[in-house]
Order: C-alpha cells, then sequence, then structure tokens
C-alpha cells in the first residue's frame, strides 16, 4: 500500500531489527509506547524534529490556539510576520526569511537562489555530509539517482571536509561556472585549521554563494545556529527539524540582496523561490513561536549540552568494562550524538549496528542514534546507560563468538543503496 512501507526512507522496516516495534503509537516527553503498549526511552525523536518532547504543552496548546482561529487563509497571516521577526532575531547574519514545510523545499530554493543570483549552474556540496535535499541537484550524488538524466548529474560536484585543496579543485574544475557551496558546518568532526571561514573566503573570491544547512545544527549547537558558534556569516542558511518540535516549519534565511531574487523589489528576472500552499499554515509558525520563546527563556540548548554529555561519559564507560571501546563509539557534538559499530576487524558493520539497536530495544530503548531532547531527564540517561551496558556485554560475545549466532533475522542496510 505504501512503497517502502512508510514515508521516509530512514523510519522503515529496513532500518531496524526484526525485534523493533512495528508502530509507533503515542508518545510523552522523550517516552513511546507502540501498538501493543510497550514502552520505550526515544533518542534522534522525530528525525531530530521533536527536541523539547512529545506532546510538550506549551507548543501544542499554541498550535491548538492557532487552529482554532483558521490554519490558512486567502491572504498572510500576522504570524507570519510575528514567526520571521523571531527567528532573524536568533540568526544575527540574516536579513530576509522565507518559510516552506521541509528542509529539501528550502535547501534546493537556496540552490536556486544562488544560480540565479550568480547566473552559474554548478553546485558543489560537501561528500561527507549525509543529506541535503530529496530533489535531484543533491540524490543524483547517490546510490539512488534512478530517473535522474545524466545531464542534471553532471551539474554537482563534490569537496570534502576540512580540505580547502578539494574546494579549490572544484574552483579549478569549473572555473567561472560554480553557483554555491552547499555544506554542513560540522557533523561527526569539528572544523579544523579555519577551513569554514577558509571555506567562505574562497566562494566569495570565486564570486559563489556559501550556503549552510542548519538542519540539524539550528537549534541544537547554538541558539543562533552554528553559524553563530563558529563565527560565520553565510550568504544563505536553511533551518527546520527542531524549531517548531516537530511541526512541519522550516526556513530559508540570507542576505537581502539575495534573497530579494525571490520578490518584488528589482528589476531582473523574476525568480520563482517558494509558493507552497501550507508553507505558512498558522498551526506551525504558532508552534515554531512557542517553541523559539521556551528556547530564550529555559536554556533548552544548554540542557541539551549537559545531557549529551552525561550519556556520552556512560556510555563510553559502559564500552571501557565490557572491553568493546575498540569496536563501539560515539561521534559528534554532544547534542548530535551517533555511535559507530565496528565488527572483529574494525570494519563498520551493519551486522553489529543491527545487533546493539536489537539489544537496546530488548531494554527498552529506541535509539537508531543517541541524540537527546529537552525531556530526556537523568533518570532516562541513567536507564539508557544500564541498557547500553547489557547491549554492549552481547556485543562482545558476538566480537568472540560471532554475530550471527546473536543476531536474529537480517541485517539492516543503508538508505543509500542502488538495488534493494
Amino acid at each position: 500500500m505504501i512503497p517502502g512501507g512508510c514515508h521516509t526512507y530512514a523510519k522503515g522496516d529496513d532500518q531496524y531489527p526484526e525485534l523493533a516495534p512495528g508502530f509507533v503509537a503515542r508518545g510523552q516527553g522523550c517516552h513511546v509506547w507502540d501498538v501493543d503498549g510497550h514502552e520505550y526511552v526515544e533518542y534522534g525523536m522525530g528525525l531530530r524534529a521533536v527536541t523539547l518532547g512529545h506532546g510538550y504543552r506549551p507548543v501544542v496548546d499554541a498550535a491548538y490556539r492557532a487552529m482554532l482561529n483558521g490554519m490558512n487563509f486567502t491572504r498572510p497571516s500576522p504570524l507570519e510576520v510575528e514567526c520571521a521577526e523571531a527567528l532573524l532575531d536568533l540568526i544575527p547574519h540574516a536579513e530576509m526569511v522565507k518559510f516552506a514545510k521541509n528542509g529539501s523545499d528550502v535547501t534546493t530554493a537556496a540552490v536556486k537562489l544562488a544560480r540565479a543570483f550568480t547566473g552559474r549552474d554548478i553546485v558543489a556540496i560537501c561528500a561527507e555530509h549525509p543529506f541535503f535535499s530529496i530533489d535531484d541537484w543533491f540524490i543524483a550524488t547517490t546510490p539512488m539517482a534512478a530517473g535522474i538524466p545524466q545531464a542534471i548529474r553532471e551539474l554537482t560536484d563534490r569537496f570534502h571536509y576540512n580540505d580547502l585543496a578539494s574546494v579549490q579543485a572544484v574552483f579549478d574544475r569549473h572555473p567561472g561556472r560554480v553557483a554555491c557551496l552547499v555544506m554542513e558546518a560540522a557533523t561527526t568532526e569539528e572544523p579544523k585549521h579555519d577551513f569554514l571561514r577558509r571555506a567562505h573566503e574562497l566562494c566569495a573570491a570565486h564570486g559563489a554563494l556559501f550556503i549552510l544547512d542548519e538542519m540539524i545544527t539550528g537549534f541544537r549547537f547554538h541558539l543562533g545556529g552554528a553559524q553563530q558558534l563558529y563565527g560565520l556569516s553565510p550568504d544563505l542558511s536553511t533551518f527546520g527539524k527542531a524549531m517548531a518540535n516537530g511541526f512541519a516549519l522550516a526556513a530559508l534565511a540570507g542576505r537581502r540582496d539575495v534573497m530579494e531574487c525571490g520578490g518584488r523589489r528589482h528589476a531582473d528576472e523574476r525568480v520563482f523561490l517558494l509558493s507552497t500552499t501550507h508553507g505558512a499554515e498558522t498551526s506551525a509558525l504558532a508552534a515554531a513561536l512557542a517553541t523559539m520563546q521556551v528556547y530564550r527563556d529555559e536554556g533548552v540548548v544548554e540542557f541539551l549540552y549537559r545531557q549529551g554529555t552525561r550519556l556520552r561519559a556512560g556510555v563510553r564507560a559502559a564500552a571501557d568494562a565490557n572491553g568493546v571501546a575498540d569496536h563501539f563509539g560515539l561521534v559528534g557534538n554532544p547534542t548530535n550524538l551517533l555511535y559507530v559499530t565496528l565488527d572483529r576487524d574494525g570494519k563498520p558493520s551493519q551486522h553489529f549496528r543491527t545487533l546493539f539497536l536489537q539489544e537496546l530495544i530488548r531494554g527498552g530503548v529506541l535509539a537508531p542514534s543517541f541524540v537527546v531532547s529537552y525531556a530526556h531527564q537523568d533518570q532516562d540517561i541513567d536507564r539508557t546507560v544500564d541498557a547500553v551496558a547489557d547491549a554492549l556485554a552481547v556485543y562482545r560475545r558476538a566480537l568472540d563468538d560471532g554475530v550471527e549466532r546473536y543476531l536474529v533475522g537480517r541485517p539492516v542496510k543503508p538508505v543509500f543503496r542502488r538495488f534493494n
């Protein structure tokens, strides 16, 4: 009935072990329940979109009040201006903003703006960063490029993180044709040797735009985004996920002269930037306003760092205690922790990832990552560490005896693969 079994590849059955719950029926805070009533502590909630917690009342109530007054009108709602002002107040280098419903739309809009502003066609993306958009300019670079014409595939090139020479090489391969660089500020690796600022300088020197994808880093790394944390002033930046605590809202923000290409205050050829039926529905805008207010008032980002650091310390201690520290580890910012599963030869292993997920689920933890939320209290972290310790004890035995002996069913698979 549904291709792939769900509407987001990362939620599919092939991403979870056979013992995983098939459906999540409800959630409260950082806890979720499946259709059979089993309860779990959840991480990476809503693909990192639910940062305050499921059913967070100030946000839900704000959205509800907005819905009672009407969700979508023939003319703009005052909430559009209020939400724009609130976001721009947090992002000091952004001068204008446009809202949409998902990250792919606004990131693709940023690429379109860059092409229109520069009159160029080549897009350069960071090879180490896993996802930017469902649209052809990005998917053409993945193993799932079926259906994308070769001519489109040739318009996207790649560079490597913390490798300024590879950025320069892109400009050398396409002289006068590069419209923009698209990247995250950081994922599992921190910037070195002033890489981010120097990459931006290279863009400016070659007449290209520097686009920062803040879908994940925004509302996690810093209240003002990773650009504030690392002292950056991107030409364009994109936000989404956590900005409305799970309500569908994304934003493209940036320099006025670039953003105005999608407006009416110029005499050049018009750019069809973003124009979506549900892009500014009142419920999501009200949810975003409430979410941003909570972030300002309650020190949410600081809490995420504190709980992520507590979780990381506990997981590392459990890995050491079970003798698997050379085969299992955590990477990334404390607010956005991912785990790495290696086999006995030290190579990345989907089999061992599946085993670890399986054993966590046995212990009442649903964690495709260890991305914490504002709802993860100390007792939730401690319960998770206990489940990790039990899971890593099985992991140790699997390293010694063979993973197939402990794994129930088939291993998980990467989302981006050419064949099923």
